[in-house]
């Protein structure tokens, strides 16, 4: 089956719905070869994905994980996702998951889906674990962590088994140099099925596709961002380069939905927030223990610098888009007060004494 479609693809045509399950069907089929299936995913991305094939592998790859048992009165709350594809290869902090931990402070019921470092040295699983937090929480315990505590973390490979039938196909792929579906739909499968999110995606032109692939899922309010880095914050010259989230060294581009507004795209700069002078590499990260340690000085209101107006910038954008604020200026001011009320260090250790083994 997949090697006929691998033939499809190469004509240029698209999947349908009933193409696609049955290609996820043999994805995680073990008794399938690793090259068959690199194949696929390889035909796939040189065709270039639509909405529709995205939506659909999405759909059925949600449809086949662990669902949390999350009761009524979380459901009706607006519940959020920060997250970011990766992918940028730029380096940077762990700004998403600093921004899900002070948007939790605000009461904002954020469900935090994750994964250990893949395109860099440490993903939001990694920090959360050097942080103190128990990342591989049952579903039980974290349906009751994200009722009581506005925050739980799904770890990706708990809820996706089916992934480690996977996983060689897309190794696969990246030793031959090429991207796959899988690079786009890591935040789409969140398994608590977050109604409203925030997602970064480290090319322009994929913010209005991933938007609409959001909306089609069900999403009620969402925003995808990729965001510029000036040739003068990266020392390069003849390139633009993107961050997987907004960016405060140069602009970033937007498509957001909401119930009541539609569906519209936009370019935002950074000159309406009293951001800082900053190159890409006041941004920097590291290994788990050093961005742990960055972490912490954000939330502790003791960095103060442009790594600051990193976060703010994008708790700013979540904050909006859980509704919790009016603007983006109101959502920058929101998240500023709860790092120097000390609410969102407070949050972080709740967290760690709810969550430790």
């Amino acid at each position: 089956m997949l090697q006929q479609l691998v033939e499809q693809l190469a004509h240029g045509h698209a999947l349908s719905d009933e193409q696609v399950t049955a290609a996820v069907g043999q994805l995680i089929d073990e008794r399938m070869s690793t090259e068959t299936k690199a194949d696929f995913l390889t035909a796939l991305a040189r065709k270039g994905e639509t909405t529709g094939e995205i939506a659909a592998f999405a759909r059925e790859l949600r449809d086949r994980s662990i669902q949390p048992p999350l009761d009524p009165a979380t459901r009706a709350r607006e519940v959020l996702d920060v997250c970011g594809t990766g992918g940028d290869r730029l380096g940077t902090f762990n700004i998403s998951t600093t921004v899900s931990i002070i948007v939790a402070s605000a009461g904002v019921t954020v469900a935090k889906h994750g994964n250990r470092a893949i395109t860099s040295q440490a993903g939001s699983a990694d920090v959360l674990e050097a942080l103190g937090l128990k990342i591989d929480l049952e579903p039980d315990e974290a349906a009751r962590s994200l009722r009581d505590h506005q925050f739980a973390f799904f770890f990706a490979p708990k809820y996706h088994p089916a992934f480690k039938h996977i996983a060689p196909a897309r190794s696969l792929c990246a030793k031959r140099g090429r991207r796959t579906i899988f690079n786009f739909l890591g935040p789409l499968l969140n398994p608590a099925r977050p109604s409203a999110q925030l997602i970064g995606v480290p090319r322009a032109e994929l913010c209005e596709p991933i938007a609409r692939v959001l909306q089609s899922l069900g999403v009620r309010r969402g925003m995808v961002v990729s965001g510029e880095v000036s040739n003068s914050a990266t020392d390069v010259t003849n390139s633009t380069a993107f961050l997987d989230e907004l960016s405060t060294l140069g602009e970033t581009r937007i498509a957001e939905f909401y119930q009541d507004r539609g569906f519209a795209t936009s370019v935002m700069s950074p000159d309406g927030f009293p951001i800082q002078p900053a190159t890409l590499a006041d941004l920097a990260g590291s290994d788990r223990a050093t961005n742990a340690r960055i972490v912490r000085n954000l939330l502790d209101g003791e960095d103060r610098g442009p790594k600051r107006d990193a976060v703010l910038l994008n708790a700013a954008a979540a904050l909006f888009v859980a509704g919790k604020t009016k603007s983006l200026v109101a959502g920058w001011e929101l998240g500023a007060e709860l790092i120097d009320s000390g609410k969102a260090q407070a949050k972080l250790k709740e967290l760690i004494a709810v969550t430790v083994r």
